[in-house]
Parts: C-alpha cells; structure tokens; sequence
C-alpha cells in the first residue's frame, strides 16, 4: 500500500467503494486522514466496513469540513452530467479527485533522486496488454516493475514508493479525467477510436481525456505514439499534445524513419536514424495479429527509453504468456481451436481479432456500442459464420445481411455449441471459433472477464462431453 499523508487530521470523502475506492479509503486511512466513505450499493458498504473502512453517508454530512471528495473513476464526472455528490463538492468549493491524482502527488513529494521512474500507457485498445508486456520485459530484465492502475492492482495498492522501482500504470481516460499532477517519465498512447462518447461529452471530449498523459512531461522525457490511425498520428505530428516530451512514433503499418515499426511481423528500430531489424514476432506465439504487433512496438519503444537492451526486450516477448480473454486459446476439440477475446467490447478490438485469421466461426453480441459492427464491413468475407447472442442479436443480423451464415442464438452456451458443430463441419484446416463479441457484456454477465470465464467454462464441457466414451447399447 502507499499511504497518503496528504490529508492527514483531515476529513476527506470517498464516494464508489469498488476496487479503486477501497484502495484509496484504505491509503487515506494510513495516510491519517479521517476517512468518511459511501457507496449506493449496500453490499459495496458491506465489504467496505468488512475492511475496516469508517463507512458514512456522506450525504447528510456538512460539506464544509471536507478537504478533498475522492471520486471512483465509474462515477460520472462532467458528462452525460456530473453525479449529484460532484455538483455538491463544487458548490462547497471542495476539490474532486481521483486514485491516480493521490498517486501523483505521493510521488512529487518525494526528492528527485528518490522518484520511482512512472509509465502510463493508455488507448482505446491494446492498453492492458501492453501494460502487462511492459511490465514483463522489464521483469525479466531484472528491474523492479510493478504493474497496475485501470489493470490488476489499484494504484494506491501497489507496493511502497521506491527509488529503483518502475511503475507501469494502465490509465482510463476516466482516470485521466480526475488527474493533474501525474508527470510520466514514458507515456505510451497506442490509438483513438469512439469509445465511451458519453462520459466525455463526445469524441473530442475523449481525445482531449486521452491526451492528459502528456501532462507534466519535459524535454527529457519520453513519449511513445501510434501514427496507425488519424487521430493518434495527428497527436503525433502536430502540436497540439500537452508537455515537452520527446516522441517516439510506432506503427504495425508503416516502416517509420526515427520510430519503431513492425512491418509484414518484423520489428525494426529506427531511432537512431538507420533502420535495424530486431527480431521476428512470429518468435512471440502470445502476440498474434498485427494490433499485438504495435503492441510489441510500443513495449519495445518504452523499455529501449528506459535502458532496456533490444535482446533482452526480445526476449521478454518470446516469453510473455499472455492475458486472459485477449486472443486467449482455451482449448482445442477435435481440431477446432478456441479463441477467447471477450476484451473485445468495441468493433475496433473486434476488428483486430477478425484480421488475425483468414477465417473464424464468429460468436458476437451483447450489449451494443454506439457504432454496432458497421465498421466492420470490409472484414465479413472472414466470417465462416456468425452466432449472435445478446440484446444486439437482431441488429447484428440485419447488419451481417443475408449473404452470410447468421444464427441468432441468444446465449453463449448455445452460440458456442452452434460454432463449434459448424466448424468440425467446415473441413477447413485448423478452424477457428472465435468469442469476440463487439459489444459491452452487461445485458448476461457483470464483466467481460465473466463472459470470457464462461466461454472457458463452456468449451471445458465440451470437451469433456466429446471426449466422453459413448453408452454401450442395452
């Protein structure tokens, strides 16, 4: 835990007592602040007193004695409009904060020389991969990264500030909403596409969010770009990114002068001016896909900007395992493998899992994103066939159109059962089922990790329902 003495003999309110709220409840109460914490939901509180936390209706109380409100990211800040409690601190001139402005400001109050070194990475997709590739590399290269923030650990859960450490931080733009003292040594922001319009106030609104990671950077600093898509290029190139820092750009796409590339599954590095070719990521069996390449890209920029020798960052990318339900192979039946992508809540992730195969039996659906699977026209020649769950079956299937193979489901028990006949079927080589659903899972499941743990689950019934011997007549 990092304590937060900044409020210390001071009353601070926290309101969103899931995982960030907890941590910082708990790093205030360390810190020596008095706590008074408060959740909507009776179990939040619940678990919140379970943890020694001083639960308090932080609506009946006087504002006034407040120092800070400390805001769970999930918590509407300025848009579709600010949360009643948010409206409250700001009529009492009490500042609103969040878990990651704590952080920083920890850190500033330390000496120079006795700063941890701070890595945020943020985007619309790929950022907890690459995080936890990051953090790997680095792990494996004997320095002393810890990883958290939007992925895993809470940030005022992760270990002790420490001189020699490195902090590899996934941050939302939520979270980047409710801060403005963080200072990245590297900041890594991979690509931009419409995502979570509402609580920014639409698209510009969310470039702007994105964008704060390059607050606070100075001339020695570094940040790491994707030039993929239009907007992180036009970051990229042009003045309008905040901060001082020197830009590294990477690409899956484009062989770069003074950036990294991975160009045809081939990582070159032309920082130095002349392009070298590092390694081949075929070597790295968790990173399939060109969006794992510029992943890849950028873990490599990040730990080359922090002293990282490319062998050495080679091989932490051979050896990285993975993460759960992002391109996840989760079993394999009768020659159908199985690939778990339930992180692909937008058509973008979707997209990028639909490009890494020539052709999948598609299970998609849920609860849909403002841009449905339009955008994912061009690539519906590489559906074998779609299997459609959730309250986005019906559009989806108008969508798919009736040239292709759509069955509407509705669950993903049924969908996977679906897929899986029609691919041992196919007689094609190697056929793929592929959960990667393009849409938010709320409408059947708490999370999109519930939904991936129910797809695992499923394919283990499966399995074992196949590999079961047959009944002997009677």
């Amino acid at each position: 835990m990092i304590p937060i003495t900044e409020y210390a003999g001071r009353d601070v309110a926290v309101y969103g007592l899931g995982r960030t709220g907890l941590s910082a409840a708990k790093a205030l109460t360390a810190g020596g602040a008095r706590v008074h914490a408060w959740d909507d939901g009776e179990a939040a509180r619940d678990r919140a007193e379970a943890a020694g936390i001083n639960v308090s209706d932080i609506n009946k109380r006087d504002w006034q004695r407040f120092s800070a409100l400390v805001l769970s990211p999930g918590i509407p800040y300025r848009f579709p409009q600010p949360h009643r409690l948010v409206r409250l601190a700001e009529m009492t001139g009490v500042p609103v904060v969040g878990d990651m402005e704590l952080f920083a400001r920890a850190v500033q109050t330390l000496p120079e020389k006795a700063r941890p070194k701070i890595v945020g990475i943020t985007g619309t997709n790929g950022k907890s991969t690459t995080t936890a590739l990051i953090g790997h590399i680095l792990k494996e290269a004997g320095r002393d990264a810890r990883i958290g923030g939007n992925i895993g650990t809470g940030v005022l859960d992760m270990a002790s500030l420490h001189a020699n450490a490195v902090y590899v931080l996934e941050l939302s733009s939520y979270q980047l909403d409710l801060c403005e003292s963080l200072h990245c040594d590297v900041s890594v922001l991979l690509n931009i596409s419409p995502d979570h319009l509402d609580r920014h106030g639409g698209m510009e609104g969310y470039i702007e969010a994105k964008k704060r990671i390059f607050l606070n950077q100075r001339s020695r600093d570094v940040a790491v770009v994707g030039i993929d898509d239009a907007v992180t290029q036009s970051i990229a190139m042009g003045r309008s990114r905040p901060g001082e820092a020197r830009v590294v750009p990477i690409s899956s796409e484009f062989g770069l002068a003074g950036g990294v590339s991975a160009v045809d599954g081939h990582l070159f590095d032309s920082t130095g001016g002349q392009a070298i070719r590092v390694g081949d990521l075929a070597e790295a069996e968790s990173l399939p896909g060109r969006h794992n390449y510029q992943n890849a890209a950028a873990a490599y920029a990040t730990c080359q900007a922090l002293g990282v020798a490319p062998g050495r960052i080679m091989a932490g990318l051979r050896s990285f395992g993975g993460l759960p339900h992002r391109m996840e192979r989760v079993g394999e039946i009768d020659g159908v493998r199985f690939i778990n992508d339930s992180k692909a809540t937008n058509a973008q992730a979707a997209e990028q899992a639909l490009k890494t195969w020539p052709k999948v039996h598609w299970i998609a659906g849920g609860m849909p994103k403002a841009e449905g699977i339009e955008p994912l026209a061009p690539l519906f020649d590489r559906i074998a066939g779609a299997y459609l769950i959730g309250e986005s079956q019906d559009a989806f299937a108008k969508t798919l159109g009736p040239d292709l193979p759509v069955t509407k489901c509705g669950t993903l028990e049924a969908a996977t059962q679906a897929a899986f006949d029609a691919a041992k079927a196919s007689g094609e080589p190697n056929p793929i089922v592929l959960l990667s659903p393009a849409c938010a899972s709320f409408d059947q499941y708490k999370d999109f990790e519930a939904r991936g743990d129910a797809f695992r689950a499923i394919v283990k019934r499966l399995a074992e329902r196949t590999s079961a011997p047959a009944a002997e007549a009677v």
